[in-house]
């Protein structure tokens, strides 16, 4: 005769094989894989459509060394370092990475 949890015990050995292999989760002693959320697939515009097309992306703010800014939330600095889409700014108080869009970011 076999152990009475020989069985709870294989099934045990087996669900963690398959968890270390694929991502997922265990609910109720069953296995369930997990799927990644899809994302939405850009729309485009037809020339039939009563709506307006959408509007083109705004030109991205362009900073160069020794600009003077200001912010929202850390008032005037002045730039840094421009890298990539990034922006050091010293405020006085603090030094601030801005990452682009720098929607709270204006040139002055």
């Amino acid at each position: 005769m076999s152990r009475p949890g020989a069985h709870v015990s294989r099934q045990r050995k087996i669900r963690d094989q398959v968890a270390g292999k694929c991502p997922g989760i265990v609910l109720g002693g069953a296995y369930w894989q997990v799927m990644k959320p899809s994302r939405a697939a850009k729309r485009r515009h037809l020339p039939t459509s009563p709506f307006k097309p959408p509007l083109p992306a705004p030109p991205v703010k362009e900073f160069a060394l020794g600009d003077q800014v200001t912010h929202d939330k850390h008032g005037l600095g002045r730039v840094l370092e421009v890298e990539g889409q990034a922006v050091l700014v010293d405020f006085g108080t603090v030094k601030a990475r801005i990452i682009a869009p720098y929607a709270k970011l204006f040139k002055l």
